[in-house]
């Protein structure tokens, strides 16, 4: 037997009677001090560079860095010492190979951008210009998939970037089809971390597609996973998570029903305690027991299920396809959690006891809206993405939800918050506009070019960057 399989034996002897996460956690100290044993790079162990000699010290996090999806592991997309703008002019573009449906990051001055290519790319935040470029495998061509609707399919969740590594981590689907998680050195773009993201008991790879944004938490890369657009195969929602160092199983939580994928662009969000909030879209049951798909699922850091929510009419809403999982969760304060989706319902929940099957706090009467992306947050007011325009939503005081101002029906796009301004998108003519957070009124937009179904601006130092079908715009608040 090889080395691996010889300490899970050993432990297993040492502490039968330990419960499951116990044995599981003291597993990965263990496996942790002893290193990877494979030189090798198959399914679930790891490849890592040799760092060279005199390695850099990774530079520390600043207020204008932008280290993953809408800034902070609660997604709240804010920067409250942002200026509002007077007029938005576009400063740079960026043409880069393969169309870019991860938000930019911002990390030390350089912009990082994931494609749909397979490549990663740093440019000068000033400028535009290319620092380096990696390119980390070959991306899965729309024909050799059974549905999808991205043409070739790479890396299409926000990667993250974690300050105590100086790594970004991606995850790319490459040929095979596969998942591969990369971790690239942000200073001298060279690969550091490379493992197979495919958990062991994910029935088809390539079925399962990761557009959900990475998140970060104590050490811990997490990784959600839902299906293709177009429902096809046997895919269901997994969330996988992996040590920085690469080293180490993979630890996975996996719904318990077939489909029920995460797909929500905004992906897991992470309170202060580290537990794991994440969306799950319609599932295979249509009657019966709850499956735990249209809902919100909270999750330890190890990823065991603590508790979970689902409307009462959760088997309707899996029965016409009007669940939860095409928004993120929302984090606020006092311990509240905002969940919308496809049916329009609003649902306020206690984030300590979510109440399982229609145990919510609240539910809006009538409808919020239609919400579709990554929701931003400013205190207790909410912007939501819907599709009948950006929707203000304010919970408080109290277990109250009041609607707001809502944008034109064509500024859908997820939205982020700089100073008293809302950026979003409009995904039909192709513009960023600037809002005023307290009225909804247009104090300014300028055209970007297409953008993706799920693109959300990045905001640092007086620039909104929009990733494009074809690279990065960077706009000027004037």
């Amino acid at each position: 037997m090889d080395q691996t399989t010889a300490m899970v034996k050993a432990f297993t002897q040492v502490v039968p009677r330990c419960t499951p996460w116990i044995a599981v956690c003291a597993f990965l100290i263990l496996l942790g001090a002893c290193g990877n044993p494979s030189a090798s790079n198959p399914p679930g162990r790891t490849t890592r560079t040799p760092s060279p000699a005199g390695m850099h010290t990774p530079p520390p996090v600043t207020a204008a860095d932008w280290t993953m999806y809408h800034r902070d592991s609660a997604r709240r997309g804010y920067v409250a010492d942002a200026s509002d703008p007077r007029q938005l002019t576009q400063a740079w573009h960026a043409a880069l190979e393969g169309g870019v449906y991860a938000e930019p990051l911002v990390v030390n001055g350089h912009v990082i951008v994931a494609t749909e290519a397979d490549t990663l790319y740093s440019l000068d935040a000033h400028t535009g210009q290319v620092q380096w470029h990696t390119h980390v495998g070959s991306p899965v061509a729309l024909s050799q998939l059974p549905c999808g609707n991205i043409d070739p399919l790479g890396i299409t969740g926000t990667p993250v970037y974690d300050p105590a590594s100086g790594l970004v981590f991606a995850v790319a689907e490459v040929s095979g089809p596969a998942h591969v998680l990369v971790g690239i050195d942000a200073v001298t773009g060279q690969v550091r971390v490379r493992r197979s993201a495919d958990p062991a008991g994910m029935y088809q790879a390539r079925v399962q597609q990761q557009r959900a944004a990475l998140a970060l938490s104590q050490g811990m890369v997490y990784i959600a996973y839902g299906g293709l657009a177009g429902d096809c195969g046997f895919y269901s929602g997994w969330v996988v998570a992996s040590r920085t160092d690469g080293q180490g199983p993979l630890l996975s939580y996996e719904v318990p029903t077939l489909r029920g994928g995460m797909w929500a662009a905004s992906g897991p969000a992470v309170d202060d305690k580290g537990r794991i909030f994440v969306s799950v879209g319609n599932g295979q049951s249509t009657r019966g027991e709850w499956d735990h798909s249209d809902s919100v699922l909270r999750l330890s850091p190890v990823l065991q299920l603590e508790d979970g929510f689902a409307p009462d009419q959760w088997a309707a809403d899996n029965a016409n396809d009007a669940d939860l999982g095409s928004m993120g969760p929302v984090l606020l304060p006092g311990g509240l959690v905002y969940a919308d989706g496809k049916s329009g319902m609003g649902y306020l929940l206690h984030a300590d006891a979510l109440g399982g099957v229609g145990g919510q706090a609240l539910v809006m009467k009538s409808t919020v809206c239609h919400a579709y992306g990554g929701a931003a947050t400013v205190g207790s007011t909410i912007y939501l993405p819907c599709t009948e325009g950006v929707q203000q939503l304010i919970v408080g005081p109290g277990i109250r939800l009041t609607p707001g101002w809502h944008a034109p029906v064509t500024v859908a796009g997820s939205p982020i918050v700089g100073g008293h301004t809302v950026y979003s998108l409009s995904m039909n003519d192709g513009m960023l506009y600037a809002l005023n957070s307290d009225t909804g009124a247009v104090r300014a937009r300028v055209s970007v070019g297409e953008v993706t179904r799920f693109a959300t601006p990045t905001l640092s130092q007086g620039v909104v960057y929009v990733g494009t079908v074809d690279g990065v715009v960077a706009v000027k608040i004037l």
